[in-house]
């Protein structure tokens, strides 16, 4: 599979909720990291820490929480996806940049509008 398609299949699992196969597209050793001075901010080791740390709350963080696609961008070993995430407290656009090497993700960055992002989570 290509880039792109690993990435598209990532986002297919998450919104199944099927965090198994979302978790065998990962390198064991990714890094996952997300701007901002928030609580859910920082740098994430491997799938299992970004799953329990990140993922896991999710739904307590944003109620309701839902993601769209808005457009995809691949060269060679990068992926950039535009979204749109909303939930009862949240309403913004996101830039997600993934390294893809070997058939896996070795790389999640995560470019939030981190004051609307600290601001629901402090609601």
């Amino acid at each position: 599979m290509k880039p792109k398609e690993i990435v598209l299949a990532g986002y297919k699992s998450f919104a199944e909720g099927d965090m198994e196969s979302l978790g065998k597209i990962y390198h064991e050793d990714a890094v996952i990291k997300v701007n901002g001075a928030h609580e859910l901010s920082g740098e994430y080791n491997g799938f299992d820490d970004f799953l329990t740390n990140f993922l896991a709350q999710i739904p307590t963080k944003f109620p309701n929480f839902d993601l769209q696609i808005l457009s995809v961008t691949a060269e060679d070993d990068r992926v950039h996806v535009l979204v749109h995430y909303s939930a009862d407290n949240l309403d913004m656009q996101s830039v997600h940049m993934f390294v893809v090497k070997d058939g896996l993700q070795t790389e999640f960055h995560i470019f939030d509008d981190s004051h609307k992002i600290a601001m629901a989570l402090n609601n």
